[in-house]
């Protein structure tokens, strides 16, 4: 349930409410509106707890949460989340634009690749330093080597870095050197390392599991959310199907049934979700179109020779031509390409 204020309440009503859900035993989370002030009641309520806090000074009214997920829903906060990564906004008028090699290989490569996808047009660079692989016998990642490479080409281009993260133990070292840290489709439902990535005060990226329904995913952003990190974000990535042309099947209707569930930003993954190259600009413009807040895209120097998922990298040229498109969709829907002076 959620606690509605008046108008004209103030910090010590707050904090009184605050207290006494926490001497009841529940969590209480505060969301300052533009409109009005909210506590979010996490625990398991009872229909007499509302008729108690609709008693205390400064209460409005109490409404009840019809959905299994509290601080994802709408319900909770009606207005878009936004999350500053520099200067970018995330959520917000303009759609970013994640770009960068699937996995950090050499230093040459990534430094290169970031270059190219600035001059393009991308706002972030993507690269895994951590690689979950479904053989053993796959290229892992390089670990920290990968980070400090991540590092070394944010320093030469300004751009901020998105990696993924795999193990609780590894968030520490991960938010030294990410901006946002990414959880993996095959980790959505690790719940011990949502709990730590949502202690780690870093913005965090979500991606939907290969099998998760809508309620599963945001179920999953309810454990970062539940331990006060706000600076959340989902990405749609394909799910698995009995298609099998595809590497998955991107789920475009995702984008929309998200933005009327949820307050957060919702990002596209069409390289995750074609598995090949020629799949992605099409995928790409549909999820701009569709209402995406930004896209995540794979691009390698030489795809023939990437050491993971080349078959649905994008050369420079490719990706160049492909935010040309983007641009021109985004205008269309009234949107236009953060830091694009086009739209």
């Amino acid at each position: 349930m959620i606690v509605v204020m008046k108008i004209d309440s103030g910090e010590k009503e707050l904090n009184e409410i605050l207290k006494r859900l926490t001497k009841e035993g529940f969590t209480g989370h505060l969301s300052r509106g533009v409109e009005r002030t909210v506590i979010g009641v996490v625990g398991r309520t009872y229909p007499e707890l509302r008729d108690m806090l609709e008693l205390l000074p400064g209460v409005e009214e109490v409404i009840p949460i019809t959905k299994p997920y509290k601080l994802s829903s709408r319900e909770f906060q009606p207005q878009d989340t936004t999350i500053k990564v520099g200067d970018l906004n995330i959520g917000g008028e303009e759609v970013v634009v994640m770009a960068g090699p699937c996995a950090v290989e050499t230093e040459e490569q990534v430094v290169e690749t970031a270059r190219a996808v600035k001059a393009a047009g991308a706002n972030i660079l993507r690269g895994g330093a951590f690689k979950p692989s479904t053989s053993p016998y796959s290229f892992r990642g390089l670990g920290e080597d990968g980070l400090k490479i991540l590092a070394r080409a944010r320093e030469e281009t300004g751009l901020p870095i998105i990696t993924e993260v795999m193990t609780p133990q590894d968030v520490e070292l991960v938010s030294g050197y990410a901006d946002i840290l990414q959880v993996g489709a095959r980790n959505m439902q690790n719940f011990i390392l949502l709990d730590e990535v949502g202690k780690a005060r870093k913005p965090v990226m979500l991606k939907r599991g290969m099998s998760a329904t809508i309620e599963e995913w945001l179920l999953s952003a309810e454990y970062i959310l539940s331990q006060g990190n706000r600076q959340l974000m989902l990405c749609e990535r394909g799910i698995r199907t009995f298609e099998t042309y595809t590497r998955n099947t991107m789920d475009v209707s995702a984008i929309p049934i998200i933005e009327k569930l949820s307050h957060l930003p919702i990002i596209a993954d069409p390289s995750h979700g074609t598995g090949k190259w020629h799949l992605v600009a099409p995928l790409a413009l549909a999820a701009v179109a569709a209402g995406a807040d930004g896209l995540m895209i794979e691009v390698h120097p030489s795809p023939d020779h990437a050491l993971k998922d080349g078959a649905q990298s994008l050369t420079f040229e490719n990706f160049q031509r492909l935010m040309a498109q983007v641009v021109a969709v985004a205008a269309s829907v009234g949107r236009k390409i953060a830091g694009s002076a086009k739209g």
